[in-house]
């Protein structure tokens, strides 16, 4: 068996591994409200506060305003990313335009061109340490944490050897210009909400 065959196969284990997880918790009553995802294995749900929304929103808007309402922005819906059992569900995630689901109903994290994740306060350590190597693992080009409770955004940008190598942290208050991304916006925080 070649190493790419091992990949596919690893890959594909995960995948059906993380289906029946996801199959197991769809059945378990979880409130309205509560996001769930799996980091390396782990199960993370994790409440939705208003202000964690109303950022969510700003972003998802300012793609729309940007690419148009046809873009493919999803929030809170699950991708598979590379390293043991990722079945993340970001808070918002561009695709390149013409991605489309595989077979089985899953979107590529290949397709991902752009992670905004929320800070909230039981799962920021995900959101700066294993799904931030994964992003990076997966080449995801640009990927933005914005932190309600520092009132700052960490922007990501040039993955290689699955680390970032370029950081931009930016205060509430001031623009985060990714123009020069695949991106290519100016997003406005001014009305971030503080955590």
């Amino acid at each position: 068996m070649t190493i790419l065959e091992d990949r596919i196969e690893m890959a594909d284990k995960n995948i059906e591994h993380l289906d029946q997880w996801f199959a197991r918790l769809e059945r378990m009553p979880v409130p309205e409200g509560i996001k769930v995802e799996i980091v390396g294995g782990d199960v993370f749900m994790t409440p939705q506060r208003s202000a964690h929304w109303h950022i969510i929103r700003r972003i998802t808007r300012a793609l729309e305003d940007r690419f148009g309402m046809d873009v493919e922005a999803l929030s809170d819906v699950r991708i598979d990313f590379p390293g043991h059992e990722n079945g993340f569900c970001p808070d918002v995630v561009k695709l390149r335009e013409g991605a489309e689901e595989d077979s089985t109903g899953h979107w590529l994290y290949q397709d991902v061109e752009f992670v905004a994740e929320v800070i909230s306060k039981g799962t920021a350590p995900n959101d700066y340490g294993p799904k931030k190597t994964a992003y990076a693992v997966a080449d995801v080009p640009v990927y933005l944490i914005v932190d309600p409770y520092q009132g700052k955004c960490h922007l990501y940008t040039q993955p290689k050897d699955g680390e970032y190598h370029t950081e931009l942290s930016v205060t509430f208050g001031a623009d985060i210009d990714m123009t020069n991304t695949i991106v290519d916006l100016t997003l406005k925080t001014a009305e971030f909400p503080r955590g």
